[in-house]
This record gives structure tokens, sequence and C-alpha cells, in this order.
């Protein structure tokens, strides 16, 4: 797998198209900074480690509103391949504030918002809407 976060979001898109209430996602340290962030910001209702050492994964219950998932489309920014970084004063909103960036800052991963909010810039890993 050459992109790790692309596969997770595929994985949460795939399951909320079949109306399934959770899904599992291999884990990883940036994985679950994701996932708290979705947390934080309602997309996701919760998730939960489980496993030791390399059998780690992330269960991910998905958040349903009138039987629609409330993640409706992402977008990935920063690929392996073409990393894209970008200051504070860069980041612009996603869907005319309806939306979020993910951004992995060296204070940790942020939505655009709050990277904006304190002054930080890192690399823009995804859109969602």
């Amino acid at each position: 797998m050459t992109d790790p976060i692309a596969d997770m979001f595929v994985r949460i898109q795939n399951a909320s198209l079949r109306q399934k209430p959770e899904v599992v996602v291999p884990f990883s340290r940036l994985k679950q900074d994701i996932a708290e962030l979705l947390k934080r910001s309602a997309l996701i209702e919760d998730f939960t480690k489980k496993g030791k050492k390399v059998k780690k994964s992330l269960i991910v219950k998905l958040s349903y509103e009138n039987g629609q998932s409330v993640i409706s489309g992402w977008k990935r920014i920063s690929k392996p391949g073409v990393r894209i970084y970008a200051s504070y004063k860069d980041i612009k909103p996603v869907q005319s504030g309806f939306g979020m960036a993910i951004i992995s800052t060296s204070a940790g991963v942020r939505s655009d918002k709050e990277a904006r909010r304190q002054k930080v810039g890192g690399e823009v890993l995804v859109e969602i809407w």
C-alpha cells in the first residue's frame, strides 16, 4: 500500500456508501490523530484501538444524518510523490467554510481553522466536505 491515508478515507467512503455502522482500518499514529480530529469535528461518532503490536487496528464508528453519511466527499491533497505544504496565511477555507482541511503541523494534526487560529502551517493532507 503506497498511500495509507487515502486507503483510510476510501475505506470510510465505501463503508458509508453501504450504510455500515463501523469500519476497520489498519493502525498508525497518524491515522489515530486524524480519527481524533474527525471525532472532535463530529464527522465520525467514535473510534477505538484494537489489537497488539503488529496486529493493531482502528475501529471507526461512522456518523449519519437522515440516512446520509456526514462525510459526503474528500480529496487527497498531499500525496506520497508530491508533498504540498502551506503556511497558515495560505490556508484557504474548504467549500466556503463548510468543509475542512486536515493539516499535519509541528504542533500535531490540526484542522484548517485550528491551524489559522494557532498560526501554524504544515503539510495539507486531505480536504473533506
